[in-house]
């Protein structure tokens, strides 16, 4: 963007000058003329010459060459300032257990069509970061991998649903997995975000192995647990229907704590959907992308966009004095 700027702003009292040549060559005509009585409109006619026209331009030449001379004196610069920002983003892989208890209904409509939602409303706030998904049961694997198109990976998401894999908790294996995405990472951040409703049960890593290569890769852990306190209720096909029963909620707190613990991140507990919410949100706070911006300012003299035209004025004036016009001044 450019603006301009004066350095010596105190000749600016100077311009009294022009406009005080300018007042007294009006009233030194308007004093000069006098009055002609013609005896037709045809002497009127012969007086209107082009030389009377043009009588006046030396001096309004003068006057206006004394203004340009006056700002030139001014010093006016231009000025242009910009900006340059530089992101480095997080690289975050979401690891969500899709196990046949995130059908329960302790959140609504459940447990993972909530956790999709929220999740969803979290990527959509990551402008500047690589997002991937991985998905788990009794094993896991990449729905998505790291990538800045958001669209891509939502339209991904929403086609996640329980029973793509088989049933059961394999915690060490969607840890694991979401490991494997991170560790060749150049980001200056590396979070996993690890939610699940239940107990390790299946898989042939353990939980905490899996925590101790993301420490190992300088990977950041952050665990869910998602659920209500005491009992949830689950849904059941009947020959009669859905039928409800409640369900004992059983996660591993400790082992969840454990994982954030050595992977120096945090370990939260959803027991509805508002909590939900805010856990993402906390997240989201926690993990910010570095924004560096750097601002430049350019000064250029522009002394001569007058000082040249004021020059050009003075000596076509001088000329016209001089030379077509001698006769009439």
């Amino acid at each position: 963007m450019n603006n301009y700027l004066f350095v010596n702003t105190e000749f600016f009292f100077l311009l009294i000058i022009p406009f005080g040549l300018l007042i007294w060559y009006v009233f030194k005509n308007k004093k000069n003329t006098s009055e002609i009585i013609f005896s037709n409109l045809d002497s009127l006619q012969q007086t209107k010459t082009i030389k009377n026209q043009l009588r006046h331009v030396p001096h309004i030449f003068k006057i206006l060459a004394i203004l340009l001379l006056i700002i030139a004196l001014a010093r006016p610069q231009s000025s242009t300032n910009w900006e340059e920002s530089t992101t480095e983003g997080i690289d975050i892989i979401l690891s969500m257990d899709i196990s046949g208890s995130m059908l329960a209904e302790d959140l609504k409509p459940n447990r993972l069509e909530a956790s999709k939602n929220v999740a969803m409303d979290f990527i959509s706030k990551r402008k500047n970061d690589r997002v991937g998904l991985v998905i788990f049961s009794g094993e896991s694997f990449t729905q998505c991998p790291l990538t800045t198109d958001h669209n891509v990976l939502v339209n991904l998401f929403k086609d996640v649903k329980s029973g793509m894999v088989e049933d059961g908790t394999a915690i060490g294996m969607g840890l694991a997995t979401a490991v494997n995405r991170l560790k060749d990472s150049d980001a200056i951040s590396k979070v996993i975000i690890l939610l699940t409703d239940g107990v390790n049960n299946k898989g042939v890593v353990a939980p905490f192995t899996a925590a101790e290569i993301a420490k190992k890769f300088g990977i950041r852990v952050y665990t869910i647990g998602v659920g209500t306190e005491g009992y949830a209720p689950y849904p059941f096909q009947t020959p009669f229907g859905i039928q409800y029963q409640d369900v004992e909620v059983q996660i591993d707190e400790e082992t969840l704590q454990n994982i954030a613990t050595v992977t120096d991140g945090k370990y939260f507990r959803a027991t509805n959907n508002s909590k939900l919410k805010e856990i993402y949100k906390d997240i989201d706070k926690l993990e910010k992308s570095k924004i560096e911006v750097t601002e430049f300012h350019k000064r250029s003299e522009e002394f001569t966009k007058f000082a040249i035209p004021a020059l050009i004025l003075l000596i076509f004036g001088f000329i016209l004095e001089k030379t077509y016009l001698k006769q009439i001044i």
